[in-house]
């Protein structure tokens, strides 16, 4: 009888042990699991921040390049000789829609400010003298390419739009001494003339405020 009961302890101990033994199995195995998975997600989350910040990078050198060369069908001015006085008065402006000259003394805002009715040529001549690049349209322009301009706008700094029934061209964008008419929102030049004259060199007061001016009245 004792010796029956001994046998039993011992296949009890055995079986104990056999337990334990795939414990430990188990877990090595999920700590195994656990650490390749790691090490899995850590590895693309690398490799998709390394994939965003190429992107960005080449998105950055693309624009950097696309503003280093000339806007084909550009106009220039010489930014030096436009009048830049604050005055109350209305200024009869040589342009349609004008690139600069005495205005204003209020800024129209334009931190991707769209426009729906005209605006005020010498509140937008101040935030040309800011840096804002203005988009105008007229009834000659696709909807489709207003609306896609419009979006381009609204998520810019230092830009606005607004329709100028009487400009000559269905759809032109100005910056500071700075024209060129586009033959639609897709025009590569529409990105070019953004990259290069938002805040570009032309800007006679560099970061100077595009909020805490003026709506359109």
């Amino acid at each position: 009888m004792a010796s029956k009961s001994k046998t039993q302890s011992t296949e009890r101990k055995a079986r104990i042990e056999q337990m334990r033994r795939a414990e430990r199995v188990r877990e090595r195995r999920n700590r195994i699991i656990t650490i390749t998975a790691s090490a899995v997600v850590v590895a693309a989350l690398v490799g998709f921040g390394a994939f965003v910040l190429n992107k960005e990078s080449e998105e950055k050198k693309e624009q950097e390049q696309a503003a280093a060369e000339p806007v084909k069908g550009e106009k220039s001015w010489d930014a030096e000789k436009l009048g830049r006085d604050h005055v109350a008065e209305a200024v009869k402006y040589p342009q349609t829609p004008p690139v600069g000259g005495n205005h204003n003394q209020a800024w129209l805002n334009c931190a991707g400010d769209v426009y729906k009715e005209p605006v005020p040529d010498v509140n937008a001549v101040h935030s040309l003298e800011h840096g804002a690049v203005w988009v105008t349209y007229n009834d000659k322009a696709p909807e489709a390419d207003v609306k896609a301009l419009g979006e381009l706008v609204g998520k810019t700094q230092y830009s606005l739009m607004s329709p100028v029934k009487e400009q000559a061209g269905a759809i032109m964008l100005t910056a500071w001494g700075k024209q060129v008419t586009v033959d639609s929102a897709k025009d590569p030049r529409v990105d070019q003339f953004f990259a290069k004259y938002v805040q570009g060199p032309q800007t006679p007061e560099p970061g100077a405020a595009c909020t805490g001016g003026i709506d359109a009245q």
